[in-house]
C-alpha cells in the first residue's frame, strides 16, 4: 500500500487520496481470477454527485499484489459470498486499493459524502492504521432514515454492505 500513485480525479483538488484499481473476471465457479479486464471505474452522477458521470482510469493493482495468497482468498470469498447473496455469477470484480495521507490535514476518504458505488455488494477491508485518529464509517439506509457509525480498528477487519440497500462514507 506504500506504493500508491495520487487519485488524479479528486475534483476538490486534493493530494491525500492514493490508489490502485483492478477489474476482474473470475471462473465461473468463484475460485479463482479468469482474467484481468481493462476498464475504468465509473458511477452514475445520481450515485456519487462529486465522483460519477464520468470514466475513472486509475494505476492498475500490480501483478505481485494480485498474488498475494491473503488478498486473493479474501477477494474469492467475498466474491462467492456476493454472488450467493446476488443469486447469480457476478460478472466483475473490482478491487481498489485506497491509501489516504492526513499529513496536510484532515484525511478524506469519501469527498463525495455518502454514497452509492453502483455495484451490487461493496467489502470495506481495513489493512493498517498508522498515526490514525478518527476514521469513522458511516451507513445509512438508501429508503429511509436509519443509519450507524463505527471504526474499524483491527486490520483485517471489515463491512460487507448491499449497495442496492444502503449507502455509505
Amino acid at each position: 500500500w506504500e506504493n500508491l500513485p495520487a487519485d488524479p480525479h479528486l475534483r476538490d483538488g486534493g493530494r491525500y487520496r492514493f490508489r490502485r484499481h483492478a477489474s476482474l473476471k473470475l471462473t465461473d465457479d468463484g475460485s479463482a481470477i479468469a482474467e484481468r479486464v481493462q476498464r475504468p471505474h465509473w458511477q452514475p452522477l445520481d450515485y456519487n454527485a462529486l465522483h460519477g458521470g464520468f470514466e475513472r482510469w486509475f494505476a492498475p493493482v500490480t501483478d505481485a499484489t494480485l498474488a498475494e495468497p491473503g488478498l486473493l482468498r479474501l477477494l474469492l470469498a467475498f466474491g462467492q459470498i456476493a454472488a450467493a447473496v446476488g443469486g447469480r455469477p457476478l460478472p466483475y470484480v473490482e478491487l481498489h486499493q485506497f491509501r489516504i495521507d492526513t499529513a496536510a490535514g484532515i484525511g478524506r476518504p469519501t469527498p463525495e459524502g455518502a454514497h452509492r458505488d453502483g455495484v451490487d455488494f461493496v467489502a470495506v477491508i481495513l489493512i493498517d492504521r498508522v498515526d490514525v485518529r478518527g476514521g469513522e464509517s458511516r451507513i445509512f439506509e438508501a429508503e429511509g432514515p436509519a443509519g450507524m457509525r463505527f471504526t474499524l480498528l483491527d486490520p483485517g477487519s471489515a463491512v460487507l454492505l448491499d449497495d442496492t440497500r444502503v449507502i455509505h462514507e
